[in-house]
This record gives C-alpha cells, structure tokens and sequence, in this order.
C-alpha cells in the first residue's frame, strides 16, 4: 500500500528504484559497498543527490559517515555528528525524520562534509530520516534533491527515502550479527591458533614471523600422534630442532631420540647402522649389534636427509615401516619395533621419484605430515632476534659481555641473503663476539662478505634499510591480520587496532591481494 502510494505521489517510480535497491541486497558483497550501490540507486533513479549513510559508532558517541556518494573523502573524513548536533545529529537524537526544504534558511544545517560549499543552496532541499534497528535508532540517511521551486511533493520523498532507510537497517542489522558471530569465531579460531603456537614452540627456537608461527603450531597439532612426519627446508634451517621438538611434545617424550644422517654414512654402513647386524655378517662384524631401529624402540627414530639413502636402503626401510619390524644385516629373525619416525629432506623428493632416484611408495610412506621451514631470508625480523640471542650465548660462552649489535651491523645483518640460513647467522655471531673489541657488536666486526652485500644492495645507506626493514615487518603484521580475518579489512584493522582507512591505504601501498585470504 506505501509503495503504490509513492508511485503516484512522487515524479519518479519508486517500486523501480525499490526493486533496484532489493537486487542489490541480496548480493553478498561488502556492507559498506552494498550502501555505496544504494546511494548511487537514489542518484540515478530518483534524482536523490549527495546520499550520506552514517552509523553510529560502537560507544554511541557521535555518528560516522559510512558511505557517501558523490561526496570526495577528504569530506567525508569530516562528516561526524555528535546527537543533537545540526540536521543530522537532531534525527539521531529524536528518531525522526527532517526535511529542509531550502537549506539556505536553515542556519542549523552543517554542511560539515563542505560537499554543498560551492552549490547554489536556493533550490536544494535536505532530506534525512533515521536508521532503526529494534526500535533504536542506529544511523540515518540523508539525501539533497532539487525542488526548482517546488518542494510539494517532499513530504512524500521522505515517506519513501523512510522506506529504504528501513531495507538499510535490515542489512545493517543482519550483516552485525553476522559479523558478531564470525568475529566470535575468529577470536576462537586465533585463540586456538595462538594456542597452538606456545604449545608447538620449542624452547631453543627462536622467530615470531608468520613462517615461524605456522611452524609452531604445526608441531603441536601433530606431536600427539604417531604418525609420520616429514620436515622440509634447505640446509641450516632448523630440521633437528623440529624433530626434537615434536619428540618431547608427543606421549614418547620419557623414550629414546634417535637421529641418523643417511647422507654422512656410506652405503655398506648405513643398513647396518639402521638395522644392526649379526656377528660375522661382514669382514669386521666382530659381535651382533643392534640398529638405531631397535634402539629407538618405544621412541622416535629422525633420520636426517633422507633423500641421500641409497635404494637398497629404502627397500628396507619400507618393509620396516609397513611391517614395524627390522632384520638386522646377516640374520634370520626378525625383531618387531615400535618406533615414531621423523623424516627430514632439502631436496625436491618429488624430482627425485620422477627420476627414480627414490621410491615412489617410500615417498608416500613418509609424506604423511609435512612441515616446510621457511629460509632465513624469509622470516624478516627474526634474523635480528636471533642475532641477539646468540650474541648473548656466545658472549657468556667466550666470556666477552656483548651488550648490543650496532645499527650499521644490523643494516648488515638485514640485508644479507642468508645462504646458509641459521646455522650460517649462529656462526656469523660467534666469529663477531670473538673478533668484537668493545661491548658491541660493530659493522666491521662481522664478515667481509656482509659487509659486500651492504654496499651491493643498499645504496642508501643505514636510513634506506631501516625504512625497509620497517616496511617488510609492517607488511608481515598486516597479512598476518588478514590471514586471522579471513581477508575481511574491517577485522584485520580492529587486530591491529588501527582504522579500515588504513588498513586500505596499506594493502594498496604494499600490493597485498586481500582477497585470497577469503575462504
């Protein structure tokens, strides 16, 4: 009955501009892009200018203009009304709609957002009418049309502009809720994840970058269990530690740790070392012996660059793993183990089946559970982290008191690409506090090669670095936030405590894709 009214009363068809507005809101797209739509509906189909949308902020102190069309954003920052305060605020206070219909006699009129500044006010007219939700006002809706005159028809205009403003509390009421509950969740979710993180994390390593935290929770989420677990990463990166990690966070933590590296022994030892052998087996088997199989019983079995066994090895070790039991070298018997085995690789196992360099069924064996490390080079500032925390053992080890690292060292230190990854910093460190003649750990201090790589790749010197360092760390934070948000700004902005402004601002400046981060 409303609608029919509207469309003989007013110069423009409201059920069209009703049912453009009705096809908006059933997108799924962002609320405040879903009112943007809206306000350019009124624009272009009822002639309804300047289309504001504000809502009240959390703490009920002022209004926020949420979405504005046709209206510049330096203008738009400025459009807040506390209650009572002009037009505006006065609708927010009273829940009523006001129509001015010439704003150049109105003196409680704002115009706090400058839009209408340079327009000739004679013939505008001001529409607003509030925004309720359960019977409270939560925003308003405001609109300029131009009367040419003849302003007859406003009351009427506002009796419709009252209707779409309540399609818009719907959506803004439906789409809270719905947020209130995913934000619920996703607190859950990243107190689960944060959970997981000081669960998974190992005493003896160190980083806080997002690799590192993923690392951290991937070991608390799989220590538990028996199953197999792969540890991938280059050289230098930490595989051990992992492996131990796991082995004391799991139900074996009071049982053997066992770790073998397949690439450090030859082939006519390694079955042996891994299986044990009897007395006799082969020219010096002087006694039985049994293998790191058996001596790992009811613990963890690591071994280490698995990529290198040969493949009489690997027959062996999948037999063992199927049958959970070993033949040592030279024997009859078999001799059942239980055993939790923990793989660790740097090569491409993958190439490596392709080629029949390893097997196939092997590699599906141990490929049950992956953690990739990350290199060095990607964890950002956990370089600088780590570099203190060896300063500070290797001080106390070589009985040198290190009390800093230097900012030209840092620069250094941040602008190096780590080939070696940590066990390449750690050795770096100890070399710098044994040549290191005062306190403090100087850019001279550290190795030639660093300091090569900071003439190479810095040109700007200590200011250019540092601004670097700080982007990449502001950088990491924000996708960090955005990966716990799902890829919603608005929820990446109240983690880090800042605006969705600049959340936007930086996701543009850094060319982050937000959106990959949507399920």
């Amino acid at each position: 009955m409303v609608i029919k009214e509207i469309q003989s009363d007013i110069s423009f068809n409201g059920v069209s501009v009703l049912y453009h507005i009705a096809r908006v809101l059933g997108t799924d797209a962002d609320l405040e892009e879903i009112m943007v739509k809206i306000l350019e509906i009124l624009e272009i189909h009822a002639g309804m200018n300047r289309g504001m949308i504000s809502i009240l902020s959390k703490d009920n102190s002022e209004l926020i203009l949420d979405a504005a069309h046709g209206i510049s954003e330096p203008d738009r920052l400025r459009g807040r009304y506390r209650p009572g305060e002009g037009i505006t605020g006065k609708v927010l206070q009273t829940g009523k709609p006001i129509v001015i219909p010439k704003l150049k006699d109105e003196p409680s009129f704002l115009d706090r957002t400058g839009a209408r500044s340079n327009l000739e006010s004679s013939n505008i007219a001001f529409l607003c009418v509030p925004i309720k939700a359960d019977g409270a006002v939560i925003g308003t809706l405001s609109v300029d049309r131009i009367t040419n005159g003849n302003s007859d028809k406003l009351d009427n205009e506002l009796d419709f502009l009252e209707a779409v403003g309540d399609l818009v509390s719907q959506l803004v009421r439906e789409r809270r809720e719905s947020e209130e509950r995913i934000s619920a969740l996703e607190k859950e979710n990243l107190e689960l994840r944060r959970s997981l993180e000081d669960m998974g994390r190992p005493d003896e390593m160190i980083g806080s970058s997002s690799a590192m935290r993923e690392v951290f929770r991937q070991i608390a989420q799989v220590a538990s269990s028996p199953t197999t677990v792969l540890i991938r990463g280059d050289t230098g990166t930490g595989k051990e530690l992992v492996a131990r990690a796991i082995h004391r966070k799991s139900g074996r933590k009071d049982k053997p740790f066992i770790a073998v590296n397949c690439a450090a022994l030859p082939e006519s030892l390694l079955e042996s070392e891994l299986f044990g052998h009897e007395k006799g087996s082969f020219t010096g088997a002087t006694s039985r012996r049994i293998g790191r199989f058996e001596a790992a019983h009811g613990g963890t079995l690591f071994l280490d660059e698995i990529g290198e066994m040969p493949p009489s090895a690997q027959s062996r070790l999948l037999r063992a793993i199927q049958e959970k039991e070993v033949q040592r070298v030279g024997g009859l018997d078999t001799v059942n183990v239980d055993v939790r085995l923990i793989c660790a690789t740097n090569r491409d196992l993958e190439e490596d089946v392709g080629s029949g360099r390893f097997r196939e069924d092997l590699y599906y064996r141990i490929n049950v559970f992956t953690i990739p490390l990350p290199p060095l080079r990607y964890r950002g500032a956990d370089v600088l982290l780590m570099a203190d925390h060896f300063a500070r053992k290797y001080g106390t080890i070589h009985s040198k008191k290190i009390n800093r690292i230097s900012t030209p060292a840092i620069d250094m230190l941040s602008a190096y690409h780590w080939p070696g990854n940590v066990r390449e910093l750690e050795n770096v460190i100890e070399r710098s506090v044994l040549v290191a003649s005062t306190g403090s750990i100087e850019g001279h201090d550290l190795p030639p090669t660093l300091q090569i790589k900071e003439m190479e790749s810095k040109p700007g010197g200590a200011n250019n670095s540092f601004v670097s360092l700080v982007a990449a760390y502001e950088k990491e934070l924000i996708v960090d936030a955005l990966k716990d948000a799902h890829g919603n700004q608005t929820e990446a902005a109240k983690l880090l405590g800042t605006t969705k402004r600049i959340i936007q601002y930086k996701i543009s400046k850094y060319k982050i894709d937000y959106q990959r981060f949507r399920p």
